[in-house]
């Protein structure tokens, strides 16, 4: 048991799934003097000991893993045709994995295109991922949106009324391009622009920047346009495009790196699923596309059942962000509004005809995006006017 203990407490594991295994990687080991070394070395020392210990050994390797101490347990998933939501959120939709709350997750992630579209705007054939021509080819269950989601992915003890919060930790580019496009009867100005247009964008990750055109570069800051969870039940299988209640294409450019989203949850293991990459997108994505690319991003998931919330809210280093979608864009406007009024209130402490007044001389309300269906609004809170520490992790005040 002791021996049991010390491998527990000195091995750091990673939890890799494929599309029909899961496999437990002891990857690396690090001993409590903060040397590194490779896990089979060590675990031999145990081996030779006694056949006892060669079980207990054994058994280690393939249960199930768990906290340990401080430790993350990290999974990984990869797009593949077994592990993607093909233009859709939906209640009904059978996992492709299961997490605890607080585990982290590495995500990759599929532009949302064909092999054939890019192709035919230039992209040459070996910079296709293959996963992409794989998922194209083989994935059937699809629409009625089109972005190639990666997940669900069930979060255990997650449950109707509490609220996920999906820590993005890193994002990192994919591939060295991005396209952007508007086609007919698309994009925010339909009637002035009656065909269709790609354009091939390279991306030079070194210093983070798209070439849009000679002497035009365009800085990168790479964020997922859609992050979202199962609608409830009743609404049954939803479009990926239009953004609600259940997050998803947000498209919103302030969630990048070192920032957090915080998801009202609707249905049992929240169904989590992240696509739609961006390198890069200006407020309103008015064509319709952004700089649409690959991405891979590393995210702590965490079950929040100390707040509820009605719609999406997020927080970056210097703000809070509410938000609101809808049709209209006065409703989505009011919506936004409404809940910067309300986390004022609850997580600030003001009263509600102060909350509304400092909505107005301290709070920026942007246009967040005005082509996906229903438009979306967001509210953006300076934390600077705010005493330090008021309002960490949207934890409400106490009355």
């Amino acid at each position: 048991m002791r021996d049991r203990q010390r491998l527990e407490t000195r091995t750091e594991r990673e939890v890799s799934y494929k599309p029909s295994s899961l496999k437990l990687k002891a990857l690396l080991r690090r001993d409590i003097t903060g040397r590194e070394s490779g896990y089979n070395q060590r675990a031999a020392s145990f081996v030779v000991v006694s056949a006892r210990r060669a079980v207990t050994i054994a058994l280690l390797l393939i249960a199930p893993v768990t906290m340990v101490g401080a430790q993350e347990v990290t999974h990984t998933l990869m797009p593949t045709p077994a592990t993607v939501a093909w233009g859709y959120y939906d209640a009904a939709a059978p996992p492709v994995m299961h997490i605890r709350s607080g585990d982290v997750i590495v995500v990759g992630t599929l532009i949302t295109s064909t092999p054939e579209r890019l192709e035919a705007a230039g992209v040459a054939p070996a910079q296709v991922e293959q996963s992409l021509r794989d998922i194209t080819t083989t994935v059937t269950n699809k629409g009625p949106g089109g972005h190639i989601l990666t997940g669900p992915i069930y979060v255990d003890g997650a449950d109707s009324g509490d609220v996920l919060e999906v820590q993005i930790q890193k994002i990192d580019l994919a591939i060295p391009y991005a396209y952007n496009a508007f086609g007919m009867n698309r994009g925010f100005l339909p009637e002035d622009f009656p065909y269709s247009k790609t354009r091939i964008i390279p991306l030079d990750s070194k210093r983070m920047v798209a070439h849009f055109a000679p002497g035009i570069d365009i800085p990168l800051h790479p964020f997922f346009g859609s992050i979202g969870v199962a609608p409830p039940a009743s609404r049954g299988r939803v479009n990926s495009a239009p953004p609600d209640i259940h997050a998803g294409n947000l498209d919103n450019k302030e969630m990048v790196a070192g920032t957090t989203l915080y998801i009202p949850i609707h249905t049992p293991g929240a169904l989590l699923e992240i696509g739609d990459g961006h390198a890069g997108q200006g407020n309103g994505e008015v064509d319709i596309t952004a700089l649409e690319t690959s991405l891979r991003g590393r995210f702590k998931v965490t079950v929040r059942k100390d707040i509820h919330l009605a719609w999406p809210r997020g927080e970056t280093p210097t703000h809070w962000i509410a938000m609101g979608m809808d049709k209209d864009l006065v409703q989505a406007t009011k919506i936004a509004v409404r809940q910067a009024i309300d986390f004022l209130m609850t997580v600030q402490g003001l009263s509600h005809d102060d909350a509304y007044m400092l909505t107005s001389v301290a709070c920026d309300v942007d246009i967040t995006e005005l082509v996906d269906g229903n438009v979306g609004v967001h509210v953006m809170i300076p934390k600077s006017i705010f005493p330090r520490g008021a309002g960490e992790h949207m934890i409400p005040v106490k009355r």
